[in-house]
């Protein structure tokens, strides 16, 4: 899915895991009646699934262009082709927020190409003085403008729980790549409709109020 609908200069990349529907195979590494779907590690530990790799807004809290792979695949081999999507969409960004499993040098040269500034906290292990990073208490520190930015990125829990615990994200019941593909587009395409409904209606303060537009 491809969608101009939010615009904005920061963008936040991340993928979540949503569960096959399918038991694992004897070798404990993919679907047993899924053969698309893989083990990789989700949230709570491995799952079999798949991964929805998204970039969102994350002044709207709305996903732009996303994603499905396999869930056992590193997010970030899929960080340029989500880049390469925004900017084919006209989607301008100057920022690309990410967390610590992104910070690679592929990563950053290739946010780099497109001349966005990187808020991508570095490994703990990093020597780079006043480096982004995580610490021990799960604290952003580093540059007071990094860390300001990358707070823009908690956004991404909301968005994908409302994705999950509303539109049913995590709640295949088909199989297949493409198949699981569909319904994550479904998904993302409700969310878009529930924020364009709440403009049109000129409410724009409910475009990511999924249950005022479904409970009434």
């Amino acid at each position: 899915m491809e969608s101009g609908v939010a615009r904005g200069k920061v963008v936040a990349v991340d993928g979540t895991a949503v569960k096959a529907y399918s038991q694992r195979d004897l070798e404990n590494k993919r679907g047993k009646s899924d053969f698309d779907a893989r083990v990789g590690k989700g949230r709570r530990g491995f799952t079999l699934g798949y991964k929805v790799h998204t970039a969102y807004c994350t002044s709207s809290e709305l996903p732009l262009v996303f994603m499905v792979e396999p869930c056992n695949m590193n997010e970030e081999l899929f960080i340029k082709q989500l880049l390469e999507k925004l900017k084919r969409q006209g989607i301008r960004f100057e920022t690309v927020l990410a967390d610590a499993q992104y910070d690679s040098a592929k990563v950053r040269n290739a946010v780099r190409e497109y001349g966005a500034e990187m808020v991508i906290p570095y490994r703990k292990s990093s020597k780079i003085r006043n480096a982004l990073k995580v610490g021990r208490d799960f604290v952003v520190h580093g540059v007071k403008h990094l860390v300001n930015l990358f707070r823009k990125r908690v956004c991404i829990e909301r968005f994908f729980s409302r994705a999950k615990e509303w539109l049913l994200l995590d709640h295949l019941r088909v199989k297949g790549l493409e198949q699981a593909s569909i319904h994550v587009c479904l998904s993302f395409s409700a969310m878009l409709v529930v924020a364009l409904t709440a403009v049109r209606r000129h409410k724009p303060r409910l475009i990511r109020s999924i249950k005022h537009y479904t409970t009434q």
